[in-house]
């Protein structure tokens, strides 16, 4: 009894300890509120709270942290088997009413928030999948109005009220009628009431779409989500920040929900069946590109872990295949640890995406695109080239505060954050040998990756 009693008082000390986010100065990016750059690293865990034991919690917690996320999004109200109890047999609500939540469901939601926290994860909680509010597809009820949205959203943003928590709205739908419009706006405004407003909020769209396109300057909005899916392989998620980023209200972006690893490419279903998966490299493309191209941050995702995939459970869902304890371990999880950890050794908060910086030089039809950022002060540039097998790449100097025979230009694999030794700067232009691998200290290849990000500053004195 006393051991319990002492985690639990040390998960609460970690909770407590874990500072309130707010927007930053520049409207660009997140801080923490002592001003701190906060680079959101999100990992999508939807049933997070309806489906795992505390066991299975912390295995998944635990994992997570190793690997360098600092927030999970997982969802109250949850999208599949809302009929049925969470791992303890709780349901959430009585009788599907909002103003009605079951204290011993919300118990067990406390305490995955205090772990997340003893962690130092943020929990970014949707009150509720969207169906429950648009049904559209999936199973629904539909159960809010704007009455109940905004006793339900009091009630559970005074409960969290000092937990490190991140409010996101919404739930993979869109905003179709001024009905839905009056809902969203009192779960808002229920959260402003609940916690004072202590605690950021966003808005999760569905697919292809953007918070933007439904509250381009909505008040209770503090920074802008959007989904760029599931849909095809390489999703121009960079220009869903750029239009964020030039509304004149000015606030973050983030890509909520990019491509998810080991998720069926839907473009490419051939008589509703998969054929190609997206992986680690369509994962990591995806990353660099909305990072570099003005994000504030980025949320990955796995298509078993979302739903915790466990066919000794219940049946497979929306294609899912692999177990969600394997999938722990599928590469890109890992990868998305190593860019933050990149960025995070830099002044990255000042870096602005510049597509005049580079002039792309392709060897091959169509390459993908080189996303190049560079400092507002042109103390340093980051580059991301997709494909360095098909394109090369000259950067325009005269972005830059230092002259070419002053650079420093060194460069990673993106797949293990090592440093690359095929780059070569000659005449002007970046030169990316072919054979590009990564090999451990007796010389064997341990990798081999087609994408560079490479970092160009001036060399130290």
């Amino acid at each position: 009894m006393r051991l319990a009693v002492l985690l639990s008082t040390l998960a609460f000390a970690a909770s407590a300890a874990l500072p309130d986010l707010k927007v930053a100065a520049d409207h660009r990016h997140l801080a923490t509120a002592d001003g701190k750059p906060f680079f959101m690293l999100g990992d999508t865990a939807w049933e997070l709270f309806h489906r795992l034991t505390r066991e299975e919690t912390e295995l998944y917690l635990k994992n997570r942290a190793a690997k360098g996320f600092n927030t999970v999004l997982a969802v109250a109200l949850a999208e599949f088997e809302f009929d049925q109890p969470n791992a303890y047999g709780e349901m959430p609500l009585e009788n599907n009413d909002p103003t009605k939540p079951r204290e011993a469901y919300f118990k067990h939601v406390d305490w995955v928030v205090d772990q997340a926290a003893a962690l130092g994860l943020y929990t970014a909680m949707l009150p509720t999948w969207g169906d429950k509010w648009n049904k559209k597809w999936g199973k629904g009820p539909e159960i809010f109005t704007p009455e109940n949205a905004a006793i339900y959203c009091e009630w559970l943003a005074r409960r969290y009220k000092d937990k490190p928590i991140i409010w996101v709205l919404g739930g993979d739908r869109s905003v179709d009628t001024d009905a839905q419009r009056a809902i969203i706006r009192a779960m808002a405004a229920g959260l402003k009431k609940g916690d004072g407003g202590r605690h950021l909020i966003t808005f999760h769209p569905k697919g292809g779409a953007n918070s933007s396109d439904y509250w381009p300057d909505e008040p209770w909005l503090d920074f802008h989500m959007f989904q760029s899916g599931h849909g095809k392989r390489a999703a121009a998620n960079y220009d869903m920040n750029a239009k964020n980023l030039a509304l004149p209200a000015l606030k973050p972006t983030l890509d909520g929900e990019p491509c998810y690893e080991d998720h069926p490419v839907r473009g490419l279903m051939k008589d509703k069946k998969p054929t190609e998966w997206f992986d680690d490299y369509d994962v990591r493309r995806a990353a660099w590109w909305s990072v570099l191209s003005g994000a504030c941050g980025h949320v990955y995702g796995t298509h078993s872990i979302w739903q915790f995939h466990d066919l000794a459970k219940r049946k497979a869902q929306t294609d899912a295949r692999t177990p969600w304890q394997q999938a722990l371990e599928l590469p890109g999880a890992a990868q998305m640890g190593l860019m933050k950890k990149f960025m995070e050794g830099l002044d990255w908060t000042k870096l602005r995406r510049d597509d005049d910086f580079l002039v792309s030089k392709p060897i091959a039809p169509n390459p993908p695109k080189a996303m190049a950022a560079v400092a507002t002060d042109g103390s340093f540039a980051v580059v991301y080239v997709p494909d360095a097998m098909i394109t090369s790449v000259a950067p325009n100097f005269s972005k830059l505060s230092f002259k070419p025979a002053e650079m420093d230009a060194s460069s990673i694999n993106p797949a293990d954050g090592k440093p690359m030794a095929h780059l070569s700067f000659t005449a002007g232009v970046f030169v990316f040998a072919a054979g590009m691998e990564s090999k451990d200290e007796t010389g064997k290849v341990v990798f081999r990756t087609k994408d560079w990000v490479f970092l160009l500053q001036k060399k130290k004195p």
